[in-house]
């Protein structure tokens, strides 16, 4: 007889990046198919990095060494996704991996922003998975931004979630051309070490303002694992009318795909969501 917890029957990881994502230097596509079949995740979708917004990076910012090369007088551009490079590595796994579920993705970054850019790309792409998220804060006048991450240098902790809860709302009503928002509590991968702790109970209004703007659209929020949503957003999210969540790991490398999702999956039972007859859909409310 075992002792143990009961094993967790994995869902589907519908945020992952390979290496066509220009930040995923450790990421592999056939790596990551091989180590889902292995760990037994049903579904993989490959949303990659399509990046339009610039950012700043103020003197003596530290960046990775790989991105030293897209610096250029202060501003670093992240290159335009390799649509074709992508498509064909996807077909040849597809074709390698006949007993996995392979979708095709993309993760838009300030959708809202960029809306002629990211139309044109969607036009072209054919993507199954289309997730929206947000990366960037604006500064200044409006006409330059920043990585989310640099805004704790200048602002409180606080300040900063609600900004970014705030810039949040208006991609959801500003952008229609998505499935699923990615990430919602994106700051806090970030959040101070000297700070008071961050609990997610002094921005409920703030969260509940964008759940309830993305359960009006019938859109999917994601629960992203990198650092696990807390449970009350999820619960949040039922209150307010969510009809469904997909689960992230958000992986940059084959070895964090689907990492923590047997606890992720029981916050999502915990919160009033159930797996749906399809082994591959979106978790529904129950």
């Amino acid at each position: 007889m075992s002792s143990g917890r009961a094993q967790v029957v994995l869902p589907s990881d519908d945020h992952v990046h390979s290496q066509w994502s220009w930040d995923a230097v450790a990421g592999s596509m056939e790596r990551t198919c091989a180590r889902a079949l292995e760990i037994g995740v049903p579904s993989v979708a490959f949303t990659e990095h399509a990046d339009v917004t610039a950012w700043e990076v103020p003197p003596g910012t530290s960046l990775p060494e790989d991105w030293a090369h897209l610096l250029e007088h202060g501003r670093l551009a992240p290159p335009p996704l390799d649509l074709a490079g992508y498509r064909e590595c996807l077909e040849q796994c597809r074709e390698q991996f006949p007993d996995l579920r392979i979708l095709s993705g993309v993760e838009m970054s300030e959708p809202h922003w960029h809306r002629e850019s990211y139309d044109a790309l969607l036009a072209h792409g054919g993507f199954e998975r289309q997730l929206a998220s947000v990366h960037s804060s604006r500064v200044g006048d409006g006409s330059s931004a920043v990585e989310v991450s640099q805004r704790y240098l200048d602002q409180p902790p606080h300040q900063v979630v609600r900004d970014y809860l705030a810039e949040t709302v208006l991609l959801i009503q500003g952008y229609d051309s998505f499935e699923v928002l990615a990430h919602v509590d994106y700051p806090v991968r970030y959040w101070p070490a000297g700070a008071p702790a961050y609990d997610p109970v002094d921005f409920e209004d703030d969260y509940r303002q964008v759940l309830s703007a993305l359960a009006a659209t019938g859109r999917v929020l994601e629960v992203n694992t990198r650092v696990p949503l807390h449970l009350e957003v999820v619960r949040w999210w039922h209150d307010e009318g969510g009809e469904a969540i997909s689960f992230a790991s958000d992986a940059h490398e084959p070895d964090a795909l689907a990492a923590g999702f047997a606890d992720a999956v029981q916050l999502a039972e915990a919160a009033g969501f159930r797996r749906a007859r399809d082994p591959l859909a979106f978790w529904a409310r129950a």
